[in-house]
């Protein structure tokens, strides 16, 4: 019998990204207001300006149905491509170390996106900090065990 290995889920991968990214946006939209007396749509409109501009972030930062429709048109997709990243990390990992890893990767996406994407989008540079450090490491907490939870393991041959 040739040698084989565990192929990525990748159905268990999508579904990863979208259950973590849609805690992550509910994390922020709780905690923002709980924490820093900010207000819930902050969060959605500073990643709707990836999109909108920066004219969608000047208070009052208010619901707006067409800057969350935006919002998550680019958080969900962002969202799957992390998850879809992590899986590949984690395919093979124990549930614990899947976690461990998870939140290793949630840290790295928060220094990814606070401090390289604010290049690019400086906003994002006033949200740097213990939350946005917290629900980008529950992020890859949630996104590893879903996917763990939702992984079928499926073997295939490795080629010479």
């Amino acid at each position: 019998m040739p040698p084989v290995r565990t192929a990525v889920d990748w159905s268990a991968a999508i579904w990863s990204g979208i259950m973590a990214g849609l805690v992550f946006m509910a994390l922020e939209m709780m905690l923002v207001p709980l924490l820093q007396g900010g207000s819930p749509w902050g969060p959605p409109r500073m990643i709707a300006a990836i999109g909108m501009g920066k004219g969608v972030l000047p208070p009052p930062a208010t619901f707006d149905p067409v800057i969350l429709m935006v919002t998550m048109l680019i958080h969900l997709p962002l969202s799957i491509v992390y998850g879809l990243i992590l899986a590949l990390i984690i395919q093979r990992l124990s549930m614990g170390m899947a976690i461990a890893a998870g939140a290793v990767f949630g840290l790295v996406l928060y220094l990814v996106n606070f401090y390289g994407f604010t290049a690019v989008f400086p906003w994002f540079a006033m949200a740097r900090g213990g939350l946005s450090i917290f629900v980008h490491i529950m992020f890859g907490v949630v996104a590893a065990l879903a996917y763990k939870g939702l992984q079928r393991r499926k073997m295939v041959p490795v080629m010479p």
